[in-house]
């Protein structure tokens, strides 16, 4: 089966986040159990999703780690022009582009990697290659740390992870760093004619965004930069916005969802800090005239964490070996491209964290993720292809 094949079946999975992946789990299953390979479930709690780690290769240290994840973001409400879970190729100046869900974040990475498991089991491998495949990547990064601590329990060490997302086949060695959060202010509803009566909900966290935004403002002011990043501080968001039920009525309540993305040389904690005491500034006015009135901020997931630019030698130096020959990843003059920073999180700092040498790299560009008529381009496809035709010579050589 190509990968072209290969991305053919995966894209057909509507694999939503909110939804199970169990079904594209079964599939890649049952490609490995056709190849005799071993494989192993991590399920979440409830059994309606599964990580999944295959290895390819002997069961001894060293090996690299080739890291997906198999949910997808929703289609809702988006004007796509092609069915999102039928891979279609473009036409005319299009050509070039196979369209679907997940093609390029990231079941192209992962495609590329099972239509190449037959040819990795024919080049006796020296060390391993494991597949690890993952769910709730799209919603905080859930799925991995189970699947990683499994990996790391049961199982001989890996020498490098490569986590697949789409970086256009060069290599990424940092990343932010994730919360999101949801911050709920309940006031005192009144007559709007009688505003000393009641405490508006909505006035008051008008004031706690303006304040998330001010945060910003301080990380530059300070030198709290990082100019490998496209922004360059920690950035704050305020994303979704919901309080009142009467244009003449002080709102009681407001809620609003906000995310810290911090640099890997930042604390989310400590910018969340920043904005609670303001909180709490805010709060001890309001219950000045209503005793009742609270400000209250949860975390809707627990922090992913950044990925840095440290103890990745190793990985690094094998993607550079592994690409190093291929046009898609030189510069103009024939130079590789420097290792960079993206702004998005991944799982690659939960491998970090578990102290594996980490880096980024797979197919495809950030820039058409979670769009309509998601695409990858297929010289990138074919791109990847390569380098894990490469990755299987390098290893069996090891």
């Amino acid at each position: 089966m190509t990968a072209t094949e290969m991305l053919a079946r995966l894209v057909g999975f509507a694999t939503v986040s909110r939804d199970s992946n169990l079904a594209l789990i079964e599939f890649v299953e049952s490609w490995l159990d056709q190849h005799d390979v071993d494989y192993w479930r991590v399920e979440n709690d409830e059994g309606t999703k599964a990580n999944l780690l295959a290895r390819i290769g002997p069961n001894v240290a060293g090996g690299v780690v080739l890291s997906g994840h198999t949910d997808v973001v929703p289609v809702d409400g988006q004007p796509w022009t092609t069915d999102p879970f039928t891979l279609t190729q473009g036409q005319g100046d299009n050509a070039s582009r196979l369209y679907g869900r997940g093609t390029c974040d990231m079941k192209g990475f992962i495609a590329c990697a099972l239509a190449e498991l037959p040819n990795w089991l024919k080049d006796d491998l020296q060390v391993p290659i494991w597949l690890a495949l993952s769910y709730d990547e799209e919603v905080g990064c859930v799925g991995a740390p189970r699947m990683i601590e499994r990996l790391m329990s049961d199982h001989p060490r890996p020498a490098a992870v490569i986590v697949g997302e789409p970086t256009s086949m060069c290599p990424v060695v940092a990343h932010k760093g994730a919360t999101n959060f949801r911050t709920t202010v309940i006031g005192r509803e009144a007559h709007s004619s009688q505003v000393y009566q009641g405490v508006s909900a909505i006035h008051v966290a008008a004031r706690l965004v303006t304040r998330i935004e001010d945060v910003m403002a301080e990380l530059k002011e300070e030198g709290r930069v990082d100019e490998a990043f496209s922004v360059i501080h920690s950035s704050l968001h305020v994303g979704k916005i919901e309080g009142g039920t009467a244009i003449n009525i002080m709102a009681r309540r407001c809620t609003f969802d906000w995310e810290i993305r911090h640099l890997p040389t930042d604390d989310a904690k400590e910018l969340l800090a920043r904005v609670e005491t303001t909180a709490k500034e805010l709060e001890a006015k309001m219950q000045a005239r209503a005793p009742e009135a609270s400000i209250t901020t949860e975390a809707l997931n627990t922090t992913v964490p950044a990925l840095a630019d440290r103890d990745n030698r190793e990985a690094l130096e094998l993607c550079h070996d592994l690409l190093c020959h291929d046009l898609l990843c030189h510069e103009q003059q024939g130079q590789f491209q420097p290792p960079g920073a993206v702004a998005y999180a991944t799982e690659a700092g939960q491998f970090q964290l578990a102290n594996l040498p980490t880096v980024i790299c797979g197919p495809g560009s950030i820039s058409q993720a979670h769009q309509p008529d998601e695409y990858i381009d297929i010289s990138q496809l074919e791109a990847s292809s390569r380098f894990m035709q490469a990755l299987g010579e390098r290893l069996r050589m090891a």
